[in-house]
């Protein structure tokens, strides 16, 4: 990444923030993974300012944890954080659709969109093309966000949902992904949504839950058996070297 003469402060601070989002979602920056604000300004070119704001963009969004003599960290989300996740979601979607007229506004201009990025999820997560999948999950929720009247709600399910793959991101390439683990419910969701069928959409947010709670439960006990032979079933270690840019997925 490097700046050209045109690009201010803020857009760099954004440009950085959101390619090391990627690095994160990509798995190439696991949990765990240290770095300092020195390494990463090296690593693109620019200026410690733009670098540190960014870093701590993504600490706010609880994506890194920060120590004041370590620098900063990948977060590592525990599977109690995942089923908190999973359960924050379930609670704020149902309760969104309780009274949609209130809370919702559904344009119909933008159904086409959603519904498209519903469509290229679910033939990404059957494909097994982890990247792909991240990229048009995250693009059909936020876009769905936009029809939630209140921006802070929408906000708040945005970084749940990026949060939810942190967590989930390197565990999946290490263990695949198949229909228990992804939900497969995106068109499902969306055509109800569109329906205005409350009913339904409580139905698919269940559905939605209750694969998050059956993953959560075999990732636990698989866990457990791991500590119970003496080597926990936990994220892979940090990397030796910050890996150089890359095009990221299509988030």
């Amino acid at each position: 990444m490097s700046p050209s003469a045109g690009v201010t402060r803020s857009t760099l601070r954004q440009q950085i923030a959101d390619a090391l989002r990627d690095e994160v979602l990509a798995g190439r920056l696991p949990p765990g993974r240290e770095f300092t604000v020195k390494q990463i300004a090296e690593q693109y070119g620019v200026s410690a300012t733009p670098v540190r704001e960014a870093l701590f963009d993504l600490s706010a969004q609880g994506l890194l944890a920060s120590d004041q003599h370590r620098g900063f960290q990948v977060r590592e989300f525990t599977v109690a954080d995942y089923r908190a996740m999973a359960e924050a979601r379930a609670l704020v979607v149902e309760g969104l659709f309780r009274d949609p007229a209130e809370r919702v506004a559904v344009r119909p201009e933008g159904l086409a969109s959603i519904r498209r990025r519903a469509s290229e999820a679910v033939r990404a997560a059957k494909g097994g093309d982890l990247d792909v999948l991240i990229g048009y999950d995250l693009r059909f929720w936020r876009e769905l966000g936009q029809f939630v009247l209140n921006p802070y709600i929408a906000d708040f399910l945005t970084r749940l949902r990026v949060q939810a793959w942190v967590f989930a991101v390197h565990r999946l390439r290490r263990d695949g992904m198949d229909e228990n683990v992804l939900w497969f419910g995106h068109e499902e969701l969306v055509e109800a949504i569109a329906r205005g069928d409350r009913e339904q959409v409580h139905a698919e947010m269940r559905s939605y839950y209750g694969h998050a709670l059956a993953w959560a439960d075999r990732l636990e006990a698989r866990e457990a058996e791991g500590n119970a032979e003496g080597g926990a079933d936990g994220p892979p270690g940090p990397g030796s070297a910050i890996p150089p840019e890359s095009p990221g997925h299509c988030a």
